[in-house]
C-alpha cells in the first residue's frame, strides 16, 4: 500500500473502538489518527485532522453516521467513507452509496473484513461485507410490493420527524442537533421523497400520525 493512510474511527461503543485499532494497527501502511464516540465527535476531528479515511457506525449519539457524511459532503471536506453497521437492510446500504461510502462492513465480521475493506477503498475500490448479500437480493426482490414507511428512514430522519412532531421548526431542528439549516431541509427533501409525500402540509400530518412510533 503506497504511502502511510490516516484512519479516524467513530463509534459509540469503547470495546469494538478497541477491537479495529488492535486490528488495524497489525499493518504498518495505517496509522490512526483519532478515536472518537459521537458522531458530532466524529464531524469536528475529520474537519480537524484531515484522515485520508474515516471508520464511522451509522448509530452514534449526537448525529448518525449519515448526518456525519452528509455535513461533510456539504463543507467539502475529502474522505474516504467506511461505514460500519449492524444493519442488514438494503436501504440503510443504498443510503450509504447514495452518500459516496466506499465501503459498508458489518459490525459482527469487522474484526475479520476491516483490513480489506481499507485495502479495497485505497485502492479505489469498493467493498461490502459478503454476508450482505443474500440479504439485498431477497429484499430486492420484495421491494416493489412494499409501502414505504417509518422503517425506510434513517435514525436521524426519524429523530427529524419526531421534532416535527414536537412543531419544531426546521431552524429549531437544526440548532438541536448542531447541524446547518440547509442540512435540516435536505433531510426534510429526503423524507418526503422516501414516504412519497407532497404538499406543504403533507409531512407535518404523517409526522402527527406516526408520533407514537417515533
Amino acid at each position: 500500500m503506497p504511502g502511510d493512510l490516516r484512519i479516524l474511527i467513530a463509534d459509540d461503543h469503547p470495546l469494538m473502538r478497541q477491537g479495529l485499532r488492535h486490528v488495524i494497527e497489525t499493518d504498518p501502511a495505517l496509522t490512526i489518527v483519532g478515536e472518537v464516540g459521537t458522531g458530532a465527535a466524529a464531524l469536528e476531528e475529520i474537519q480537524k485532522l484531515r484522515p485520508s479515511m474515516a471508520i464511522l457506525d451509522i448509530d452514534m449519539p449526537d448525529l448518525d453516521g449519515f448526518a456525519v457524511v452528509r455535513a461533510l459532503r456539504e463543507r467539502q471536506v475529502p474522505v474516504d467513507i467506511i461505514f460500519l453497521t449492524v444493519y442488514r437492510d438494503a436501504r440503510f446500504f443504498n443510503e450509504a452509496l447514495t452518500l459516496g461510502a466506499r465501503a459498508y462492513v458489518l459490525k459482527d465480521s469487522a474484526a475479520t473484513e476491516i483490513l480489506s475493506s481499507i485495502r479495497a477503498v485505497a485502492k479505489g475500490d469498493h467493498y461490502t461485507s459478503p454476508a450482505l448479500t443474500p440479504y439485498l437480493v431477497q429484499q430486492r426482490r420484495g421491494a416493489s410490493d412494499r409501502k414505504a414507511g417509518l422503517d425506510d428512514l434513517s435514525p436521524t430522519e426519524r429523530r427529524i420527524l419526531a421534532l416535527i412532531a414536537d412543531y419544531k421548526t426546521s431552524r429549531e431542528i437544526a440548532e438541536t442537533l448542531h447541524v446547518s439549516y440547509r442540512t435540516v431541509q435536505t433531510h426534510r427533501s429526503n423524507i418526503c421523497t422516501k414516504l412519497d409525500l407532497e404538499g406543504s402540509h403533507a409531512l407535518m400530518k404523517f409526522a402527527l400520525e406516526h408520533k407514537a412510533d417515533l
